[in-house]
């Protein structure tokens, strides 16, 4: 069963160093750098990502497209806060979704309804984190050990290859590694005891 990721918009980009720097500029600054990031990151993970607005603050971002670089790209109508798209999204997906916002009002009644969640300061440094593995040829499952996922918890396998060599010598098979450019700083960081909720019986990978 695959993983919708829904994120509040400016809740992330204002729990953010970076992203608040260049949201305090322009809000449409901040709005394109998050989602570069969400695009760099889904190119590794291949979730489906929906990230949400309000839309009173739209303009002068486009309100027409509901797709950019591969991102699903909601804006509450006038009068709504994005809040209340994300609770509907949650409601209606249930435990098809991760949910990304630091509001606690948004994170219980997700959880409430079977969501898995998680705040935005620690998804902001799980996307780096997927970034910087995938850039330096690691193992994103060994070194991050989290993607999100409904599956049951089970038995991990892990499978290995061997290869012989002619005339008594070992080749290791080295396995190449896609490279991924993106926007933003490739430091490694130090994770945190953010702040994730997952359905029982569900385990999360990201």
């Amino acid at each position: 069963m695959s993983i919708h990721i829904i994120i509040d918009g400016y809740n992330l980009i204002r729990q953010s160093k970076s992203l608040g720097a260049l949201d305090r500029q322009d809000l449409q600054l901040g709005r394109e750098a998050l989602l570069d990031m969400l695009s760099a990151y889904k190119k590794i993970k291949r979730h489906t990502i929906t990230v949400v607005f309000d839309g009173t603050k739209a303009l002068p971002f486009s309100q027409h497209k509901d797709q950019i670089k591969g991102i699903k790209v909601k804006f509450s109508r006038r009068g709504e806060f994005a809040d209340a798209v994300i609770k509907r999204m949650a409601a209606k997906l249930r435990e098809k979704a991760m949910v990304v916002s630091s509001d606690l009002d948004v994170i219980h009644f997700s959880a409430s309804k079977g969501s898995a969640t998680i705040d935005s300061p620690g998804f902001e440094e799980k996307m780096a984190m997927a970034v910087y593995t995938d850039t330096k040829g690691m193992e994103s499952e060994e070194a991050v050990g989290w993607i999100p996922t409904t599956k049951k918890k089970g038995p991990r396998q892990t499978a290995f290859k061997k290869t012989t060599a002619q005339q008594g010598q070992n080749k290791k098979t080295v396995k190449k590694t896609r490279t991924t450019r993106c926007s933003f700083p490739l430091t490694r960081l130090p994770l945190s005891d953010s702040h994730t909720t997952v359905p029982s019986g569900f385990s999360i990978t990201l």
